[in-house]
Parts: C-alpha cells; sequence; structure tokens
C-alpha cells in the first residue's frame, strides 16, 4: 500500500523547504510565490527500530522498509478554486493524494517575504480551507445536477439517497465548514466517496515554527490548536530549518547528537510520518525470512486474506492459512524456529485480524 500525503498551504510557508528536508527529492526554494510549479514527488523511508531489530535476529540478504510518498504541490492562493494561479492544476494534485499535510507559518523573520505582507496561521488557514471548500462545493453541485433527475423519477432509490446526502455537505460547505467534520454515518458518506473531496481528506496542520520554539512551540502555534479543537486533525510543531540541518548530517548517531543538543527525542521527519499513519489508520506488519526481512503497509482492521493481497493477488485469492509470530515474541524468543516450539506460532484463518507488529507468513494455493 502506498501511502501518498500532499503538502499545501500559502506561497513562502516553508513547504519546499520542509519537502527538500523530509525526502529524497530535491524542490527548488526561493524567496517568491510560485517558486513550484509542477509537483515535486519525493520518498521517505519510514523509520522503524523493529525492521531493524528482526533483522539482526535473522541476517537477511535485503532489508525492504516502507515508504511514504510525499508530494510539494505549489502554493495555493485566493481564487484558485475558480483556476487563479493555476489553481485548477493545484487542487487537482490534491485530490490523487491520501492525506494532506497543511504547513502553516508559525514564525517571524522579516528577510521572508509573506505573500498577504504579515504572519497570521489562522488567516492562512482560512484562505487555504475557503478554496478547497469552494471547489467541493463545484463537485458536489456538479452530481446534484447529473443525479436529481433520476432521484425526482422516484424509480431509483439509490440516486434519491445520493441526492440526500449531496445536500447535507453542501449545506455543510456553505456554513464554511469543511466535510471532513459533518458528523454522518460511514455507510451514508459511501455515497459521495467517489467524489474525492478535498476537506473530506484527513488533514495534519504542520505548524513551521523557529528553532526556538521546535520543542514547546509558541503564540502562533496555541492558535491553531484552538482554532483546529473541532476539527480531528493531527497538528504537528517542527522547524524546517532545523530539519534541513539534520538532513545535512550523514551518520544516524551525529542526528541523535544535534536532536539531544536541541533537547528534541525525535526529528519532526519520524513525528509526521506517525502522525500520517494516525491520521490514516495504517499499521505494520512484517514478513521474516534468509532472503528479506520486509514491513508492510495496511490499514487497521484488516483480515489475514486482505493483508496477505497487499503482496501478492494471488495470495488473496488462494488463501488457505497464515502462520503468526507476535512481534514482542519473535524479538524475545530470537527465532521462528524457537517460537514455533514453545506455541508461539499461531495458525490463522480468513477472519483473523491483523496486528500491528505481527511477523506472518501465508499459505496459498492458486
Amino acid at each position: 500500500m502506498s501511502l501518498q500525503c500532499g503538502i499545501v498551504g500559502l506561497p513562502n510557508v516553508g513547504k519546499s523547504t520542509l519537502f527538500n528536508a523530509v525526502s529524497s527529492a530535491k524542490a527548488q526554494s526561493a524567496n517568491f510565490p510560485f517558486c513550484t510549479i509542477e509537483p515535486n514527488v519525493g520518498t521517505i523511508t519510514v523509520p522503524d527500530i523493529r525492521i531493524n531489530k528482526l533483522a539482526e535476529l535473522v541476517n537477511p540478504q535485503n532489508i525492504i522498509p516502507t515508504n511514504i510518498e510525499i508530494v510539494d504541490i505549489a502554493g495555493l492562493v485566493k481564487g484558485a478554486s475558480k483556476g487563479d494561479g493555476l489553481g485548477n492544476q493545484f487542487l487537482g494534485n490534491i485530490r490523487s493524494t491520501h492525506a494532506i499535510l497543511h504547513v502553516l507559518r508559525c514564525f517571524d523573520d522579516d528577510n521572508i517575504v509573506h505573500v498577504d505582507g504579515s504572519v497570521d496561521p489562522i488567516r492562512d488557514k482560512e484562505i487555504i480551507d475557503t478554496e478547497l471548500q469552494l471547489k467541493d462545493l463545484e463537485t458536489i453541485e456538479n452530481r446534484l445536477a447529473k443525479i436529481q433527475k433520476q432521484a425526482r423519477t422516484g424509480g431509483d432509490k439509490e440516486a434519491v439517497k445520493t441526492v440526500e446526502i449531496c445536500e447535507l455537505f453542501k449545506a455543510h460547505l456553505l456554513k464554511g465548514e469543511n466535510a471532513r467534520t459533518l458528523e454522518l454515518e460511514p455507510e451514508k458518506r459511501v455515497h459521495i466517496r467517489d467524489l474525492n473531496l478535498l476537506t473530506d481528506k484527513p488533514v495534519m496542520y504542520v505548524c513551521n515554527v523557529d528553532p526556538d520554539s521546535a520543542q514547546n512551540g509558541n503564540a502562533y502555534v496555541e492558535k491553531v490548536k484552538e482554532a483546529i479543537k473541532n476539527e480531528r486533525a493531527e497538528i504537528l510543531v517542527i522547524s524546517a530549518a532545523i530539519e534541513a540541518e539534520i538532513a545535512e548530517l550523514e551518520s544516524y548517531e551525529d542526528r541523535k547528537v544535534f536532536l539531544e543538543e536541541l533537547g528534541l527525542e525525535k526529528s519532526g521527519v519520524e513525528n509526521l510520518i506517525q502522525g500520517a499513519y494516525r491520521l490514516l489508520n495504517y499499521i505494520t506488519y512484517f514478513t521474516v525470512g534468509v532472503k528479506e526481512v520486509r514491513a508492510w503497509t495496511i490499514t487497521k482492521g484488516t483480515k489475514a486474506p486482505q493483508a496477505a493481497g497487499v503482496i501478492h493477488t494471488d495470495f488473496e485469492k488462494g488463501f488457505i492459512r497464515a502462520e503468526v509470530i507476535a512481534y514482542n515474541d519473535f524479538i524475545n524468543l530470537g527465532s521462528e524456529a524457537a517460537c514455533r516450539e514453545v506455541g508461539k506460532l499461531r495458525v490463522e484463518g480468513k477472519e483473523y485480524v491483523v496486528a500491528d507488529g505481527d511477523c506472518m507468513h501465508f499459505r496459498f494455493n492458486v
């Protein structure tokens, strides 16, 4: 499962600096709007100490962690929903992502020009929200125009339900609210899932602060926390400047010392990835062998056959059973053979719900 997060925000809030710091790709970075025109796509290796510990026991030929794709989407401006500032192209890039990382400028620096002339993360957030909401309204109204005729005839019950749900979202968006905050049963949301509404995507607000505020935040961050308290969104305090310095360090030891000197336990990248996993309800399971130790990303609640299908569709189609060892048991006992000997290797069927950290072998027949 490939996780793709889109970095959005107004011009000059630190999106490209953050992208450069956390990804394997390098975006142009400059002190003027629209520095980024085409979306840059970079890859972050998901830091997970568990895969390293498993590899130490097995000594495999290859270690394959899971990755997250980060898309640096050009800075949005007022009027983007109507196409201003190449807005339609940018909004289309957002639509293709699984989650949104909304970067807000929470630092003062007279040398970096703000597109609106002053630092105000709440105003910036509302500008982006409004543009995304307007685009979602356009999407909803287009769907209503196509389906209302079917609903009026009375013969298409699904069309009637879809119209009802679309009208609820339309009213919510017209109040200036994001689609994700509408209280609605999951089975009703199915009716608008294919619309891929921008404001229905999970969002993490990334407060880009000065280095001195990286540990405890600042007054700007407190305002953001208050503004989003009812959104069920993640918030991350990060200094893109610090992450840029960390990215230049070659070894893990150097990075660890650097973070300790700043009083930080983890880098912003690690916190960002963990937050993205929480946003999308993702967990990791492992396949462990002498050829490779590999991490696989699935949604929490996934059953064994569907988890097997992440490796290959044939695994799901011909699923027979899964052999499962809990991560802690594997580490404590030191090997698959030791786990098998003391009964810590379990055989699970089609209804087994995979747990985070499970070490799995799948038996299948096609």
